[in-house]
């Protein structure tokens, strides 16, 4: 039995993500800051719990300890992001990127090391980023592309860190399968639900990420449709 945690699981990706990899075999943690919304979500799906804020060394160790108790964890899907203010670009402050970046990127790190230790115990370890084409270089020059239509600078760099940090980590860890999945334009709360695509169709990449087993490749960039430019 493949044992996942996702991080920012109580709904949107997330939610469906973990819907998707129970209906697959999975035995699912759902991590949620809300306590009540993360049990909620959990109840709802038939997953277990474990309260988990990714700003917090304090949350993520005693999520770390939970998991553990329980028999370990095979798939990390760092999932957890925020888009952070909504300001002119003049406007931006360093506080303001610390939020951001403190979750969607910092975050990231502040997981993989606390779980680092569970992951290696297993016999398939996988980490899924969940990046975004708004990070890629490509995509925001592509004028073809919805990409290219949007500014929004903490964000966007902020997915960029995820996808080189992603590259990294399947350099430094090579017995980890550590990969990138750009969702696209998906219905959410972090765009209002203006996405063209269903919850579903934003989860396809993250799903085959989390379930390719061992010997899986590392350190790729896909989208719903395969492999995503950088």
């Amino acid at each position: 039995m493949t044992t996942t945690l996702i991080s920012g699981a109580n709904k949107g990706l997330g939610y469906e993500t973990a819907r998707r990899l129970i209906e697959a075999g999975h035995t699912v943690w759902i991590g949620a800051r809300d306590t009540a919304r993360g049990q909620a979500a959990a109840d709802a799906l038939g997953a277990h719990f474990v309260q988990l804020d990714v700003t917090s060394d304090a949350s993520v160790d005693a999520a770390v300890a939970t998991v553990k108790a329980a028999g370990g964890l095979d798939v990390l899907i760092n999932n957890a992001g925020i888009t952070g203010p909504q300001k002119d670009a003049a406007d931006i402050a360093g506080d303001d990127a610390a939020l951001v970046f403190g979750t969607n990127v910092v975050g990231i790190v502040r997981l993989t090391h606390a779980f680092l230790p569970l992951l290696t115990a297993s016999a398939a370890p996988t980490i899924v980023n969940v990046t975004s084409g708004l990070g890629s270089f490509a995509s925001v020059h592509d004028p073809d592309r919805i990409e290219s239509t949007v500014i929004a600078p903490l964000y966007t760099a902020s997915k960029s860190a995820v996808t080189m940090l992603t590259v990294q980590y399947a350099k430094a860890l090579p017995g980890i399968a550590v990969n990138a999945a750009d969702p696209g334009y998906t219905a959410t709360d972090l765009n209002g639900n203006s996405g063209h695509q269903t919850v579903t169709e934003g989860t396809d990449a993250i799903v085959e990420l989390a379930t390719r087993g061992a010997g899986a490749p590392s350190g790729t960039f896909i989208d719903r449709d395969g492999v995503a430019a950088f």
